[in-house]
């Protein structure tokens, strides 16, 4: 008999794939009365695959008393209250390592096209501007910039050495300071103070909401440029908007927003933002390795063996 698992929301093709095949799967957000779902399926289901930001909560976890793990794919489990896992005794996975490489590449090319405005001058070119109106305005360089990343974690260290690559200086802040070396700020209003670029890799959830505050862009002043890698929750995106619209910062780019996807539109006028549709680890190989992770703890857990990436 093949394990009975609910699938939370369609993810990534191939993974979808695997699952439906290797489980006998039920998908959630397919259901026209959730409740009804989930009292029909509870007897049997023992796993959650989940994708994506649908909360999982204990209200859920109560709602499936056989459950025993819940393997999410992504890095970020926000989403996913583990306080109530831990009362419940239910396993959580997540795929970290997997995704470094591809997240830090993105969060370089947002340095990159921030401060060079290498999307607007496309854009420029396209319009027809080059010939008409001349060379695009001189934009700013990285190289000899700090770089201030707030999450110095594995994403946050294998961006620090693309970034030191380009010439930037490195600075971070951490709940915890590390062995690396780089300064160590003890705030994010400091790191903010002392950095050029403001890059933000910390966990979602409610411990950072909104810790990019406005007196954390104030600290980071009319010359300084914020990247956000991480969560939109992690900050106070109207108070960003209105410093990006004010110049009270230089510019930034981002990869992930509040309510996505839907991104406020005065985003889109403004000439100091670079915006990207939440895509820092969205290539082909990346998203199946993420798959192939999230299977592989299914199925440890179901042959009776540990996980390969358990949170809790």
């Amino acid at each position: 008999m093949k394990p009975e698992i609910i699938i939370t929301a369609k993810g990534h093709a191939g993974t979808m794939a695997t699952l439906q095949s290797e489980f006998n799967t039920h998908l959630l957000s397919d259901a026209a009365d959730r409740n009804a779902f989930l009292k029909q399926h509870a007897p049997a289901v023992r796993g959650l695959a989940t994708f994506g930001p649908m909360a999982v909560d204990g209200k859920l976890m109560d709602a499936l008393p056989k459950l025993q793990i819940i393997s999410n794919f992504g890095v970020g489990v926000d989403a996913i209250n583990l306080d109530d896992a831990r009362k419940r005794k239910i396993i959580v996975t997540n795929t970290p390592d997997v995704l470094n490489d591809c997240v830090a590449d993105t969060a370089l090319a947002l340095v990159l096209n921030t401060l060079r405005k290498l999307p607007q001058s496309e854009q420029y070119l396209r319009a027809g501007n080059w010939a008409s109106r001349g060379p695009y305005p001189l934009a700013t360089s990285v190289g000899g910039k700090t770089l201030g990343i707030l999450g110095l974690g594995r994403i946050g260290e294998a961006l620090a050495k693309r970034a030191a690559a380009c010439g930037m200086k490195i600075r971070y802040h951490n709940r915890n300071k590390k062995d690396v070396p780089y300064p160590y700020d003890p705030d994010p209003v400091a790191l903010a103070k002392n950095s050029d670029v403001l890059m933000v890799v910390t966990p979602g959830g409610a411990e950072t909401h909104k810790l990019i505050s406005e007196k954390v862009l104030q600290a980071l002043g009319p010359e300084g440029y914020l990247v956000n890698i991480a969560r939109g929750s992690v900050v106070d995106e109207p108070v960003l908007l209105r410093y990006l619209q004010e110049k009270k910062i230089a510019g930034a780019g981002l990869d992930v927003y509040a309510d996505e996807p839907r991104v406020p539109p005065e985003f889109f006028t403004l000439d100091n933002a670079v915006l990207f549709p939440h895509v820092a680890s969205a290539t082909v190989e990346t998203r199946k390795a993420m798959g192939d992770l999230q299977i592989e703890n299914l199925r440890r857990h179901f042959a009776g063996k540990p996980v390969v990436s358990r949170v809790v």
